[in-house]
């Protein structure tokens, strides 16, 4: 069934003169409107500290043309053109009541969505500003939504005080918290490959699964974000959100429909059940790393604690690996492995369950002593989005022997995805109302409770990250996590299908 298109709507963007705006949200309009989804009756108001008129903020947002790699397409310049006659900007400060009132004045559609692009800081205020402006008042069949951009709190009392705020002003069915991960093909995938398919979800338990590995590591360094990584660290930044989010969809039952509550409802449980960690335990189940200087695809790294705006006697982490258990009966006894870094090997964000070996090798001319490889399934979200199965074949020749082999799949091979930012869904969906793809409160809450101990350990010793190389694996004491238990990490930056993730 084809996709419907969204209703007349405006479009309030705080923060619009951001990056996100321009390299990210403008493009993703244009792909929806490229796909007719979006008409001619959506309005787009920017609002900002900087000075402008619409005309400066018009030209500022030209740059994403730009950006773009590959040549404009007739179709993306013609779909810029007529959204650009229907931009507007408001300058000033949104922390008083006279810029509210200026939007007001620009709401001449019923419905309207506001997008809080700005610093985590402002959210509480900007949703009690534009609800004592009644501008989250929903009536007459109109709506008044709010999408918030993570990071969502910076610990579980900040996330706990942050949603209390946010739900005293307005429902939670007008919130719609985002993670841009969720918005990419492969993620939003997992769902149906495991409930469409019954012969993974017939193994998708602790029978059959030895571990998962949730992995997001990066190859850039932080860049110009020196004070805000200092501050924030590789666990505030990935793990609470994006990393929890995979692991929710690959943990939480079956829902009782597809419906956003029910998603979500099945989401937050399986969050729910991550243990909390004894300190003991949090001193154990997790490590820290913090890129040294070095070169990576021949450039010079500086090292993290000589980046600007970071203190140089810093212990924040640039990489971090953890080791969880999931308490439901599915998931008894199951870890999973978490990790996320900077400057490290490969971009390569991905999501590996292992299966258990086969108990006996019994197969002629087979050293029985050998164990073989285990089956595994990797969910390739980024760069290069797919699905590879691992199994083990018989080699061709009169002794019968083994051999291990993949069966991939490529988003790129059979559908055209390239030009997509990920964000196009999110939009969609905020302007229709479906919730499955944001968080709810209490899932924000689940996945801070389950990382609060680590944070606590933390703060209490002091410990200085251990150092790793950038084009590195990460740290020694990674491995070392790891391989305690007889395992070991999923080899970064690997081939499948022909083409060489980078």
């Amino acid at each position: 069934m084809a996709a419907a298109p969204i209703p007349p709507a405006t479009l309030v963007i705080f923060g619009a003169t951001g990056d996100l705006t321009q390299r990210l949200l403008i493009p993703a309009i244009i792909n929806l409107t490229r796909s007719g989804l979006v008409g001619d009756d959506l309005n787009i108001l920017g609002v900002g500290i900087e000075p402008g008129d619409d005309a400066s903020l018009v030209a500022r947002l030209d740059g994403f043309l730009s950006g773009l790699s590959e040549p404009i397409l007739p179709e993306t310049d013609d779909a810029w053109r007529r959204l650009r006659q229907r931009i507007s900007y408001i300058s000033g400060d949104f922390t008083q009541d006279g810029i509210f009132l200026e939007i007001k004045k620009h709401l001449t559609r019923c419905n309207a969505a506001f997008y809080l692009a700005v610093p985590p800081q402002f959210f509480g205020t900007l949703v009690e500003k534009l609800a004592e402006q009644g501008l989250t008042r929903e009536a007459d069949g109109c709506f008044r939504r709010i999408a918030i951009e993570k990071p969502f709190g910076t610990d579980l009392a900040s996330a706990r005080a942050l949603n209390a705020r946010i739900l005293s002003n307005v429902a939670e069915s007008q919130v719609y918290r985002l993670d841009h991960f969720l918005g990419k093909e492969t993620v939003q995938n997992i769902l149906t490959a495991r409930f469409a398919n019954m012969m993974i979800e017939a193994l998708w338990n602790n029978n059959y699964i030895d571990h998962v590995q949730i992995t997001a590591a990066e190859t850039v360094d932080v860049g110009t974000r020196g004070k805000f990584y200092d501050a924030t660290g590789a666990l505030r930044d990935m793990v609470p959100n994006h990393l929890f989010q995979l692991l929710a969809m690959i943990a939480m039952e079956a829902p009782n429909g597809f419906g956003a509550e029910a998603i979500r409802t099945e989401k937050s449980k399986a969050l729910s059940a991550l243990r909390i960690c004894t300190p003991e335990e949090a001193v154990t189940h997790a490590v820290r790393g913090a890129y040294t200087a070095g070169k990576l695809d021949g450039n010079d790294i500086t090292a993290f604690r000589q980046a600007k705006d970071v203190s140089p006697d810093s212990n924040t982490e640039t990489f971090v690996a953890l080791k969880l258990f999931v308490d439901t009966w599915r998931w008894a006894g199951v870890p999973f492995y978490l990790r996320t870094g900077k400057a490290m090997k490969a971009r390569d964000t991905e999501i590996v369950v292992t299966f258990r070996q086969v108990p006996f090798a019994q197969f002629r001319e087979t050293d029985v002593k050998r164990q073989l490889p285990p089956n595994r399934m990797v969910i390739q979200v980024q760069p290069d989005e797919g699905l590879s199965v691992e199994i083990s074949i018989k080699s061709p020749g009169l002794s019968v022997d083994t051999v291990p082999v993949s069966l991939d799949f490529r988003y790129a091979d059979k559908f055209d995805i390239g030009k997509m930012t990920g964000y196009e869904s999110l939009l969609y969906d905020l302007f229709i109302g479906d919730q499955t793809l944001f968080q709810r409160a209490d899932g924000i809450e689940a996945g801070w409770a389950a990382v609060q101990p680590f944070l606590d350990i933390w703060a209490k010793i002091s410990e200085t990250p251990e150092a790793y190389a950038p084009g590195s694996m990460g740290p020694s004491c990674a491995e070392e996590l790891i391989r305690r238990d007889g395992r070991e990490w999923h080899e970064l930056g690997v081939i499948i299908h022909n083409h060489i993730r980078k």
